[in-house]
């Protein structure tokens, strides 16, 4: 990095051959490919390569469809139990669905939106009564 006459900064390119001399390896191959710097560097190519990139888990991200396709399951699911008053043995079929459409996080995360939800209701409906604190 420089600065010109007009005192703006200008970076300069990166030179792949050492300052020292011909002599001296390049910095890039100062890394091998086992070092954390070779490993990263690696990474970083396969994300160009047009791969799909990866959670921590090894799994991809849903697609658009794969993604709708667990919404409707979700929704049928959750119409069905609205419809038989929360009687999950009426709701197996679907709820397998859901299960079968949507990434075991989603699952989780749905299921306990539902619940939170259920409160919710109740409690905007005055329905909802807290349980009375026992003296000790």
């Amino acid at each position: 990095m420089c600065e010109d006459g007009a005192g703006s900064l200008v970076f300069a390119a990166r030179r792949t051959v050492s300052r020292k001399g011909p002599s001296q390896p390049s910095r890039r191959a100062a890394f091998p490919a086992g070092s954390w710097r070779g490993r990263w560097r690696r990474l970083l190519r396969q994300g160009r390569s047009g791969r799909a990139r990866r959670g921590p888990a090894g799994m991809a991200a849903p697609t658009m469809k794969e993604r709708q396709a667990c919404w409707g399951a979700r929704d049928r699911y959750w119409r069905c139990l609205d419809e038989n008053a929360e009687d999950a043995a009426r709701c197996r079929a679907l709820r397998s669905s859901f299960e079968a459409s949507c990434p075991p996080q989603w699952i989780k995360y749905f299921d306990k939106r539902r619940d939170y939800l259920k409160f919710k209701e109740k409690f905007e409906a005055g329905e909802f009564q807290p349980s009375t604190p026992t003296s000790t």
